[in-house]
């Protein structure tokens, strides 16, 4: 990751990426810095610019939480940005409580996304790793060299380049979710390894990265190119799981008899049924 504080490296990208029109300062003459300087985010936020700076410099780490809503107002930052923002001045202990397996699906999920045969479902670890899916997933994912990672898929295999018909939304949705789960849980080995591989592996990962965005999975359209039965318009709908909060489970869902439920058929077609966990190989990421 980086050698300074995870709350001084995000207030610094965030910092950069506000521009001073956009807060209604003036911007005089040519400026050295990208964003606002240190001392107009101080002053927009009504703090002083030495507490400020203390802050992004990781000699600060405990702001109230009066403080934090003033600079997230100050950086524009939405709802899930200033989440993640009160995220990363909390202990390790407030951020994720008891530690536990993250890579161990229960047999009830399994059941349940199996009973699904028209409908792909998988369920995602906190760094996108594919923890399980069922046999529609495994078919609508054919194309890819190994149904493992979400972010090594998008980022490192060839088959991501075509299979997101939206693929500048695909990365940056991947980036974003990643570093919304670092957040939650900056210690976690799984994560910095995905993140330090990709990183070294994938120069347009570590720009993106590097600017801080964070975002969960939610509810929305996806288009995707299957190599053998085409373009297919779906909708996917992102669940947590109560008995292991760090899990998502991801249904794909097609308009009733569209062209991608026809496609969604033809897949089923060519598999047999069964949901199947999904082994890591975390040296491959």
């Amino acid at each position: 990751m980086s050698d300074s504080t995870p709350l001084g490296d995000f207030l610094r990208a965030r910092r950069e990426a506000v521009k001073p029109q956009d807060v209604g300062l003036p911007e005089h003459g040519r400026r050295r810095v990208k964003g606002l300087r240190r001392e107009e985010v101080a002053l927009l936020a009504g703090v002083s610019s030495d507490y400020y700076m203390r802050l992004e410099q990781g000699r600060e780490s405990s702001p109230s939480s009066q403080v934090l809503d003033a600079i997230a107002a100050a950086l524009r930052l939405d709802d899930e940005a200033h989440d993640h923002l009160r995220r990363l001045t909390r202990s390790p202990q407030e951020r994720r409580g008891a530690p536990g397996r993250h890579d161990r699906v229960s047999p009830q999920l399994l059941r349940l996304i199996d009973s699904w045969p028209d409908t792909p479902a998988f369920i995602l670890g906190p760094a996108l790793d594919v923890l399980a899916h069922n046999a529609l997933a495994t078919a609508l994912h054919s194309g890819f060299q190994r149904f493992d990672n979400l972010a090594r898929m998008v980022f490192l295999d060839p088959a991501g380049r075509t299979f997101y018909r939206d693929r500048d939304r695909a990365a940056d949705s991947c980036v974003a979710e990643l570093r919304a789960a670092y957040g939650h849980d900056p210690g976690s080995p799984r994560i910095t390894e995905v993140v330090d591989t990709l990183r070294a592996r994938s120069p347009e990962f570590a720009q993106s990265w590097a600017r801080h965005e964070v975002k969960r999975k939610t509810q929305q359209a996806k288009n995707l190119a299957h190599p053998d039965v085409g373009a297919l318009e779906i909708r996917f709908q992102a669940f947590s799981v109560n008995d292991a909060p760090h899990q998502q489970l991801v249904v794909y869902q097609a308009e009733p008899a569209s062209a991608t439920a026809a496609a969604f058929a033809a897949l089923r077609s060519r598999t047999g049924h069964g949901a199947e966990e999904s082994p890591r190989a975390h040296s491959d990421t």
